[in-house]
């Protein structure tokens, strides 16, 4: 076992024994290779660097109770990371072996996975890149696909903490009909400033209303919005610019595993008066809880506590994760 602090992680880069890459190249994949390595070397005029074409997933690994070491929904993953890729040009990313590369750089990093009890996991970082050199706007002939793994502790340390939220009113996060739902490199860029205008009020996170209209909940900046209402109804928006979390979508079924109706549907902003707790949810965290909304000289109210339902969902979600509970939905792939 490392040598590692394994309760002070926190969220940050490791260096770990070795990554996983692949080339893709007159349009087939290579088998894959471990690196030692941390650095890549590419053209100058790769397309990534210039054009866009890049796209990542975050997916985590957990060291579970009875021993084994477990991925949570990569498949999942993987269809999104091939959507993705669909969109920007890129090549199709067989999930055969996008799964295979998870599987090598685990085990070849099994000894960086956090131990049961330790709270943590092992965050996986698969990123597709156009490296092939190209001056005029089209896309790369050759990419690479490289799979990183660190280990990470609680995204916030003691446990999940409510935050509170602004709504950003002078920055889009996604146009109308771009990129918002997929999980390419540019949308991430966009954000960054509005994020730190947010923080500099004092506020850790940022909420996006549409941009054609300004009248409809979007996304927190890295994650997406549910709110829960006093009839026990877990909702969260419906828009064509939301990136579909994977988190979301499995706390939507713990939802109505624990007895909540699920709504997903346009939700206007009149309606942050009508829920009695909001949550960022994410891979990262798995659900951060919102203890305020300020939207202009508007102040939402959800408490300085995690809520009881929020806590029921974050709870059960984390206890799949772990092996602590039974697996009823075959979200997680033994390593």
């Amino acid at each position: 076992m490392k040598d590692i602090d394994w309760k002070n992680l926190g969220f940050k880069y490791i260096p770990v024994n070795s990554n996983i890459r692949y080339t893709f190249k007159d349009g087939a994949w290579s088998e894959g290779k471990l690196y030692s390595d941390e650095t890549i070397s590419m053209s100058i005029a790769a397309t990534c660097l210039h054009y866009g074409q890049a796209a990542f997933e975050g997916i985590k690994a957990f060291g579970c109770k009875d021993g084994e070491i477990r991925v949570f929904r990569p498949e999942m993953n993987a269809k999104r990371l091939a959507r993705t890729s669909n969109y920007i040009l890129g090549p199709e990313i067989p999930e055969e072996l996008f799964i295979d590369a998870i599987k090598r750089v685990i085990n070849e990093n099994r000894e960086y996975v956090p131990p049961y009890g330790t709270k943590g996991s092992l965050y996986i970082r698969p990123l597709l890149i156009g490296t092939g050199a190209q001056i005029g706007v089209a896309p790369s002939d050759q990419y690479e696909f490289i799979v990183m793994v660190m280990p990470v502790g609680e995204y916030y340390k003691g446990g999940i903490k409510p935050v509170d939220a602004i709504v950003v009113e002078d920055y889009d996060r996604a146009a109308p009909q771009g990129t918002g739902s997929y999980k390419v490199a540019g949308n991430y860029a966009a954000s960054l400033t509005p994020a730190k205008k947010a923080k500099e009020k004092g506020f850790p996170i940022a909420l996006y209303f549409d941009a054609k209209t300004h009248e409809y909940i979007e996304e927190f900046g890295t994650s997406n919005f549910f709110g829960i209402t006093k009839d026990g109804k877990y909702v969260t928006p419906k828009s064509p610019s939301i990136l579909q979390s994977i988190t979301n979508l499995s706390l939507q079924q713990i939802a109505k595993d624990i007895g909540l109706t699920v709504e997903i549907r346009p939700i206007h902003k009149s309606e942050l008066a009508d829920f009695v707790e909001v949550g960022a949810c994410g891979t990262a965290v798995v659900l951060t809880p919102i203890s305020s909304i300020t939207l202009g000289d508007k102040v939402y109210q959800y408490g300085e506590e995690c809520g009881e339902t929020s806590r029921k969902l974050y709870d059960r979600m984390t206890s799949i994760q772990y092996g602590e509970i039974e697996d009823t939905h075959n979200w997680l792939l033994k390593v």
